[in-house]
């Protein structure tokens, strides 16, 4: 019973480490004209809600 423990960690171990596939690397993919627009006009209207609130907070 006492060689149960160590046996079945062991064992685990190996069967991870065989059957592990490698790693395969995430090629970018290029971003559309549609995506790059979006991102744009998410950045602009960001930086104008952090004005607001920059402003909001400087009247209290």
């Amino acid at each position: 019973m006492r060689f149960l423990i160590p046996l079945t960690s062991a064992l685990c171990v190996v069967a991870s480490t065989c059957f592990a596939d490698e790693f395969d690397r995430p090629i970018p993919q290029a971003q559309s004209a549609t995506a790059e627009f979006w991102f744009a006009m998410g950045s602009i209207a960001l930086i104008g809600a952090l004005v607001l609130v920059q402003r909001l907070v400087a009247r209290s």
